[in-house]
């Protein structure tokens, strides 16, 4: 036969497990709650910062080809004597 002590312990020791789980996923809730609006808010702006983004690669590799002409990198020194 069980113990009811050692029962009656378990279940409140489950029991204040759970509770802090709970409050755990309150406040992750109300952090959402809170960048929800900001996320929303960029979504107006996410379209023109990737078609920023997808300009810049072109540029980069335009002048990465024009430094390479050379055959020497730019501005490097060596790592090793």
């Amino acid at each position: 036969m069980k113990d009811i002590h050692e029962v009656l312990r378990r279940k409140q020791a489950k029991f204040a497990q759970l509770g802090k789980q709970i409050e755990m996923l309150q406040q992750a809730a109300e952090k959402l709650r809170e960048v929800a609006p900001l996320l929303a808010e960029n979504d107006e702006d996410d379209s023109a910062v990737l078609s920023e983004m997808d300009e810049q690669p072109q540029a980069k590799t335009a002048a990465a080809g024009a430094g390479s002409a050379s055959g020497k990198p730019r501005g490097s020194s060596p790592r090793w004597p």
